[in-house]
């Protein structure tokens, strides 16, 4: 479980995320949407503990983020916007590098890899530089490190932006299988069309500010007019 609550972050008299409460429960896939520039990666890294905030309160699995962040940061795992780094590792050296980090025991690693490779179709690439590898294949080997210590909580920054469709199928239902375990599944996205199949329950942000959260039946119900999820958030984030 992910909880928010009454966050504020500022940069300067710019204000990113205006008191924001959010929960994401156990046993969802949540949805995180809006315009470039809502605040939805602000608040992702606040979450995380990249950066920090002015008022309220972050708790992962009841573990404040600011008080005990290393022993927050062990419950979850956390693919960014961006895949570019670690350039000069291999690909299982980087695989290691995490792994190492997470203290996941060295037995269960091979297995581990392997079952990530195959899934991501990665196999022959381990060994190759990360230097070498396409964007998508770096956004692969990321979420492949993020996820290498089965963390009770994922949070995935635009998580399938350059992965080919197999890849991208593959992440949905390891995201389906993860959330059916009791687990919770936090993940922004541009996509429109994927948050309204595959989400339990989304969350609209427009200037810092959260303008809507529930599941896309309700979301239905307060705009019985409109066809889509696109016309619906054309129109709560249009205009202010």
């Amino acid at each position: 479980m992910i909880k928010i609550e009454n966050i504020t972050k500022k940069y300067g008299d710019k204000i990113a995320v205006d008191h924001l409460s959010l929960e994401i429960r156990d046993g969802e896939i949540f949805g995180f949407i809006g315009p470039n520039g809502a605040g939805k990666t602000t608040t992702i890294k606040m979450i995380t503990g990249i950066t920090g905030y002015d008022e309220g309160e972050i708790t992962l699995n009841n573990i404040d983020i600011t008080k005990h962040p290393v022993e927050a940061k062990k419950t979850f795992g956390f693919v960014p916007d961006s895949p570019d780094m670690f350039l000069r590792l291999k690909g299982i050296e980087y695989l290691n590098f995490i792994a190492d980090i997470y203290e996941v025991p060295e037995d269960v690693r091979p297995e581990r890899f392997k079952s990530f490779a195959e899934k991501f179709d990665m196999q022959d690439h381990l060994n190759e530089d990360l230097q070498s590898y396409s964007h998508g294949m770096r956004q692969k080997i990321i979420l492949m490190g993020a996820l290498i210590h089965e963390p009770k909580i994922w949070i995935l920054d635009e998580p399938m932006t350059g992965l080919d469709p197999k890849s991208s199928y593959a992440l949905k239902e390891m995201m389906h299988e993860h959330a059916s375990k009791g687990n919770s599944v936090f993940f922004s996205t541009h996509v429109l069309e994927v948050a309204e199949k595959l989400c339990d329950r989304i969350g609209i942000i427009n200037h810092g500010k959260l303008v809507y959260c529930g599941t896309m039946d309700e979301l239905d119900k307060m705009f019985p007019n409109e066809s889509s999820l696109e016309k619906i958030f054309l129109e709560m984030t249009s205009g202010e």
